[in-house]
């Protein structure tokens, strides 16, 4: 297996603008009241931009992308956010390897 550099970089980039687009919300938001439908949505939004990026990939019918989605799925039933995104990378991960 080959570290690719610029992989890694986007990997982070994407994972440091998710991480903005949580926070900016809140720091926005600092000193006022929110309503309970307010905090609900917000605690929401940084998994549709998740998701908005990582969708398209499911489109193309690889079969160890589809078989990840589905443990992730399945995980999400059972497990928070990070356990669930880590049976996600780590299935794909595996399945890829092993279908090619």
């Amino acid at each position: 297996m080959t570290l690719h550099i610029p992989a890694l970089l986007a990997i982070l980039t994407m994972a440091l603008v998710t991480y903005l687009t949580r926070i900016s919300g809140y720091l926005l938001l600092a000193g006022r009241n929110l309503s309970p439908r307010m905090k609900a949505i917000m605690d929401i939004v940084p998994g549709c931009v998740l998701v908005a990026v990582i969708a398209p990939n499911f489109a193309t019918g690889h079969p160890a992308d589809l078989l990840g989605l589905a443990a992730t799925l399945l995980a999400a039933t059972r497990f928070s956010l990070l356990p669930t995104m880590l049976c996600g990378v780590i299935t794909t991960g595996i399945l890829r390897a092993v279908l090619g």
